[in-house]
Parts: structure tokens; sequence; C-alpha cells
């Protein structure tokens, strides 16, 4: 990892939930993982066995990667060994998003969602 020193003054954040990182300093490996089933009914009803993830193909289904074959050189030149940054605001952070100051290897996030409506169908 690069030798970089993050100095920020302030920072406010007012939210982060659902499998979200708010990281200060540095990691190599960041893995935040949600998943949510969202269901939204007419008529208020809990059956008692609902939210088993497995019925849903999507919580199962691998995700695409990307394929990257292309070789990529660059030239870099850091006058400062500092970043430095005044003020920060967050209103949230979310569903395995990550806020960090300092310095990642990788950051491998991924969040699932499954949106059920269930209606009552019109009588006739």
């Amino acid at each position: 990892m690069y030798n970089r020193t993050s100095i920020v003054k302030d920072i406010h954040v007012r939210s982060v939930a659902s499998s979200s990182i708010f990281e200060i300093g540095d990691s190599t490996h960041i893995t935040p993982r949600s998943r949510a089933l969202a269901v939204q009914r007419q008529v208020e009803l809990f059956y008692g066995d609902e939210g088993d993830f497995n019925q849903y193909p999507i919580f199962n289904k691998p995700i695409p990667q990307p394929l990257v074959n292309e070789q990529v050189t660059f030239t870099r030149y850091n006058v400062s060994p500092f970043i430095k940054v005044n003020h920060i605001d967050i209103l949230g952070a979310a569903a395995s998003s990550v806020l960090h100051i300092g310095s990642t290897k990788t950051i491998d996030s991924e969040s699932r969602v499954k949106h059920i409506r269930q209606l009552l169908e019109d009588e006739k």
C-alpha cells in the first residue's frame, strides 16, 4: 500500500447502517455484505415462517465479475505525503457501503435486496 497520511479536520456522519463500514486508518481487505427482504403488503400479516433467503435465487446467484485483461501503466508523483481535507459531511452510508479515511488494498462489497409486493386482487 501507499505511504500517505490522511488529515481530516472535521467529519460529521449522521448514519451508518446495514453492514456498512466507517473506518479511520489503514486496512488490507474490506468485505461488507448485506441481504434484505423488503415485503410490502396491502394488509399487515405475518405468517411466521418467512425470511428464508434460500427461497429466492437472487441471494445464491454468483455476481458477474468484470473481465479485465488489459495492462495499465501509469506514473504517480505525489508532491506531499499528506491528503488534507477540511470538512466531510455524510448524510448516511447503507447497504454494504464503505466510508474509509486511509488506505485499503481491496474492497469487495455486496448488497442483495429482494422486493416483494403483495396486493389484494380487485373483486369484480
